[in-house]
């Protein structure tokens, strides 16, 4: 395989890559339903329309950010040109996660084309029926020598890590993103890591609760909760939690009915084993709402829960699934040491009235990305960048970000021969004193 694709030939791709999403719309979106029960509509809005457009932006402005970049020359090198060479990394490993196994496959993988790369694609096993159409649509938009996927499970992923690569993305849990950074660690290979974390979900007693508890019911309960930016749990006032409790149940029975086990708009848990682990979870704890299971079509109800012990199971890490703890507090000062106790999360949400003032509070922690009086809206504008931090994440993505994570951007000088200031030679002697003024000067 080859380490770079060029420019006429990148354009070339990415374009039959859309021609071939286009003409697989339906297929893609029968096995995400297949996968998981996931409704059509939330396939288009979270997956494939994101998918083309991420295709129409970087066709429209791969030309733009793929070219050199001239910069102002050194004085200390005159006379001379410089500028930054954006490179490809050259060999990709990309590694996919089950939750939005189609979008989060293609959508890096369009930035790492766009910049010149060659790919070796590992979507998840666990969402096969979407695994195994993003592996047809790979092998009718490229060439093997440029993109091949590799399907299979766990030992598939471990045979691909221990190979060497120049550049590892990978989206998934954060005990496996610390496997994959350890790996590339090895070969001191550079990676983006997309993870998760606990993102909490602060309600003032000046927000609009109506629209906070709708706007917060669709982020947590979309794709059942399996999302990575989903609120993971709530820090209420008081004063209003009884009432926003309320509006959310509302709520989910105004989107999915007294019985969402009977709405195709509600999707289902991946597997038996995610769906165990979210049964476990809830042992012990106090359920405001919700709380039914049912194991033969991994079914688990939206689910309300009074804030548990922090040594409880839900809080020791992500849910990723459709249960939301609800915490009370009396003062906004105690928002601050609750969320101190988790590390960075990949998303922070605050409604509020006083946007000025939660836009002002938010930048005083430590998070991937957030939104003000919604949640999961900054993931959708592809001029943002999306990424985590610490255990959340490591890089970003998404528009001109994902070109810029898959290019190394190499510097360059070139000097002209018609001139040779003698200054650099040896012998030193009374050369320091101009030596040190020309570097004060034009350094």
């Amino acid at each position: 395989m080859s380490n770079i694709i060029p420019l006429k030939r990148r354009k070339q791709v990415l374009k039959s890559l859309k021609k071939t999403i286009v003409n697989h719309k339906e297929s893609i979106l029968d096995a995400l339903t297949k996968d998981y029960s996931k409704p059509h509509f939330e396939s288009l809005s979270s997956e494939y329309n994101l998918v083309l457009n991420e295709l129409d932006y970087t066709l429209k402005n791969i030309d733009n950010l793929c070219r050199d970049e001239r910069v102002s020359p050194s004085l200390m090198n005159f006379p001379s040109r410089s500028k930054i060479k954006r490179l490809p990394y050259g060999k990709v490993l990309l590694i996919g996660p089950w939750n939005y196994p189609f979008q989060l496959i293609f959508s890096p993988l369009i930035g790492a084309i766009a910049a010149g790369n060659t790919v070796v694609v590992k979507p998840s096993e666990l969402s096969e029926h979407t695994s195994n159409i993003c592996e047809k649509i790979i092998n009718i938009s490229f060439e093997k020598e440029e993109v091949s996927c590799r399907l299979g499970g766990v030992e598939v992923a471990r045979e691909l890590l221990a190979q060497r690569w120049d550049y590892i993305f990978f989206t998934g849990s954060v005990k496996v993103g610390k496997i994959v950074a350890k790996a590339a660690a090895e070969n001191l290979c550079p990676v983006t890591l997309e993870l998760g974390g606990k993102n909490p979900c602060i309600v003032t007693k000046d927000a609009d609760l109506k629209l906070s508890a709708k706007r917060i019911t669709w982020g947590k309960f979309t794709n059942n909760g399996q999302t990575c930016i989903a609120p993971d749990y709530l820090l209420v006032d008081n004063s209003i939690k009884e009432k926003l409790t309320q509006y959310i149940q509302e709520s989910i029975e105004e989107f999915y009915g007294v019985n969402p086990q009977q709405n195709k708009d509600y999707s289902r848990i991946i597997n038996r084993s995610n769906f165990e682990r979210l049964r476990d979870m809830t042992k012990g704890s106090t359920v405001l709402y919700g709380g039914t299971f049912n194991e033969t079509d991994h079914y688990i109800s939206p689910t309300l829960i009074e804030g548990p012990e922090l040594d409880h199971p839900l809080m020791l890490e992500e849910i990723f699934g459709p249960i939301l703890p609800i915490y009370g507090y009396d003062d906004i000062s105690e928002v601050r040491e609750f969320i101190g106790k988790f590390e960075a999360p990949l998303a922070f949400y605050l409604f509020s009235s006083k946007t000025r003032w939660a836009e002002k509070y938010m930048s005083s922690f430590s998070y991937g990305g957030g939104s003000i009086n919604d949640v999961m809206a900054h993931f959708i504008n592809s001029k943002l960048p999306f990424g985590g931090k610490g255990h959340s994440g490591l890089g970003a993505y998404h528009g001109k970000h994902s070109i810029r994570t898959f290019q190394h951007e190499s510097a360059l000088t070139t000097k002209s021969t018609w001139l040779d200031i003698p200054l650099r030679y040896p012998p030193y002697s009374n050369k320091e004193k101009l030596m040190s003024s020309i570097m004060r000067l034009f350094g």
